[in-house]
């Protein structure tokens, strides 16, 4: 074994005399070297620990996978049930309808607050769609508003929604058009689930609503609705909500009467 000396003890050694152990740098170099094997050769490499460290145990991975089916269990119970199925269709109308009812005020803010169905064709209205007994007039007129037609059709509905506006037609529409709707009489319904019935077959698609009976057929919703006021907000309404509503409306609107265009085929009547 090679003894290291500072320059000082050099320096004395000569002073006195005496001989001085050299000093080696390539001894050293090799003993160090030897250190860091026997070091190296010793200790487990820091990959394999970190690999190690990293590595699941047959507990955590039984965890994990009881986790796991669990969660899949809630989701597919989730799916099968009916009720659950039905909120979720609900929600997603309601949602539809508020986008509806914010697209006619916005348009309504550009042609003195009023609705399409006030206005003709040549001002960018659809009144002519009443007559024509063609609704989806009224749902056209707000193509610059919505930003898709897919929001007129209800995911309870069995009726397909249209991939464009220039192909919309009839039988891509879930919700009726309240053709006297006003925008200063917030009670008044704008727009909602077709499902409604004064137990009258419909005139030129509109169903007029005076007195009861009123109420909600099972096409969608189960005997329940969604309804779209002129001031933009949406209600979900059983058959008792929907004749609150409608009595609400005729009381406000200086009718007597409630006015709704469905989206049903032409008739002769």
């Amino acid at each position: 074994m090679v003894k290291l000396i500072s320059n000082r003890d050099i320096t004395k050694c000569h002073s006195k005399k005496q001989a001085c152990p050299v000093r080696s740098e390539s001894s050293v170099s090799a003993r160090l070297r030897d250190l860091v094997y026997t070091f190296s050769a010793n200790e487990e490499p820091m990959k394999t620990r970190l690999l190690r460290n990293s590595a699941f145990t047959l507990v955590e991975l039984l965890l994990i996978v009881i986790v796991l089916t669990f969660l899949t269990a809630l989701f597919v119970h989730a799916q099968a049930d009916p009720q659950a199925h039905a909120r979720r269709e609900r929600i997603m109308c309601v949602n539809n309808l508020r986008q509806l009812g914010l697209a006619f005020r916005l348009w309504s803010n550009d042609h003195n607050d009023r609705f399409p169905m006030q206005y003709g064709t040549d001002k960018g209205g659809s009144r002519e769609g009443i007559d024509k007994e063609e609704p989806w007039l009224h749902f056209k007129a707000l193509s610059n508003e919505l930003s898709t037609p897919k929001v007129l059709a209800c995911p309870a509905d069995d009726r397909q929604p249209a991939t464009n506006f220039s192909n919309l037609t009839l039988t891509n529409l879930s919700y009726f058009v309240g053709i006297d709707a006003d925008e200063t009489i917030p009670f008044m319904l704008l727009s909602g689930d077709r499902n409604v019935t004064n137990g009258i077959a419909p005139k030129k698609g509109i169903v007029e609503f005076t007195v009861p009976p009123v109420g909600w057929t099972e096409t969608m919703h189960h005997d329940a609705g969604n309804l779209g006021l002129s001031d933009g907000s949406v209600q979900q309404a059983s058959n008792l909500g929907l004749r609150r509503l409608i009595a609400r409306s005729n009381d406000s609107n200086g009718f007597g009467k409630t006015r709704l265009q469905l989206p049903i085929a032409a008739t002769t009547q």
